[in-house]
């Protein structure tokens, strides 16, 4: 089955804050984050075993369980596999989520390794399928093993009906490329690489994806938070590190350019993150529901068309 068939509607739902992603986030709080999505009718929800070591995937699966099964998308990754360990002092995680150290991530392109990794987030999630599977960065790990171990893997679990498309997720447009270029993928979730600060995408990625009929869900649309202000403050965050001076000059312009038309930066960026033929949703991170309801009112706003031809205009977007 191919992306196009799948309905992810506009804006989907990312899970890592559900996770606890840098702060604890309780069941209550994390359950009426995932209604305030389903009442905004968000009906594509994308998590990870990475994300809380499970924590995420039985938080959004406890959720859904409600819903009809045929109401919505779920996709979940593997590639990062969670081993039990002993905890008796009680660590916390080392990789941003507020949760304790009770697994450690290895990295398993095997095929065993990635079904094994496929049945535990079944369980945790309570579902007999999810809709998309992503190798999760191999880039980080070993893209040669993840195109030649692990996506053939996926690719028999998706002929099975264990999932009914594979894709690949990571924040480098060329590792994802050549994963395109190699692989009969359906999506590509891709982090940051095409946003309204920047576009790297474009001359690699992009024009692969369009020309193979592989949908791309674009996600880190913000930019690790630096476009989700209507201004930018001093400290902003780049890439999850302090912004570089040209870095914050540069949305700083596009910020007084949406302003000027009456448009808040991130509602242009959300939108902007749209706009290329090849992507087929924007997914979202929350913590809470008014996160969620925001980014719902920002994507159901107008923005002018003459905004696009203005920051064009200016060089702050390509022709």
């Amino acid at each position: 089955m191919s992306a196009p068939a799948l309905d992810f509607g506009s804006l989907g739902f990312g899970a890592a804050g559900i996770g606890n992603l840098y702060r604890a986030v309780d069941d209550d709080a994390a359950a009426a984050t995932i209604d305030a999505a389903w009442q905004g009718g968000i009906r594509y929800f994308d998590t990870a075993p990475h994300y809380g070591l499970g924590l995420s995937e039985r938080r959004l699966g406890a959720f859904l369980r409600g819903k009809p099964r045929g109401e919505f998308l779920v996709s979940t990754k593997v590639g990062r596999l969670l081993v039990p360990r002993a905890n008796p002092d009680d660590a916390r995680d080392d990789e941003g989520f507020d949760v304790p150290a009770a697994f450690r991530r290895v990295w398993d392109p095997s095929e065993s390794g990635i079904r094994r990794s496929l049945e535990d987030s079944l369980a945790r999630l309570g579902l007999d399928h999810v809709d998309i599977l992503y190798l999760h960065d191999p880039d980080v790990f070993d893209l040669e093993a993840g195109i030649t171990q692990a996506l053939p893997a996926m690719l028999r679990l998706r002929d099975e009906g264990l999932v009914r498309a594979v894709g690949v997720g990571a924040n480098s447009s060329k590792a994802l490329a050549e994963c395109v270029d190699r692989s009969e993928l359906d999506v590509v979730m891709l982090a940051g690489r095409y946003t309204l600060l920047e576009q790297p995408a474009l001359h690699d990625l992009l024009p692969a994806c369009l020309e193979r009929g592989v949908g791309v869900v674009n996600v880190g649309v913000y930019n690790s938070g630096l476009l989700a202000r209507a201004t930018v403050p001093d400290g902003a965050n780049y890439n999850y590190a302090p912004a570089p001076p040209d870095i914050l000059d540069r949305a700083r312009r596009l910020a007084r350019c949406c302003a000027e038309f009456g448009v808040k930066l991130p509602t242009a960026a959300l939108h902007f993150s749209l706009r290329h033929p090849a992507v087929r949703t924007v997914v979202v991170g929350a913590s809470n529901a008014d996160q969620i309801e925001q980014n719902v009112a920002r994507m159901r706003q107008t923005v002018p068309h003459e905004l696009w031809g203005e920051l064009r205009r200016r060089g702050l977007i390509p022709e």
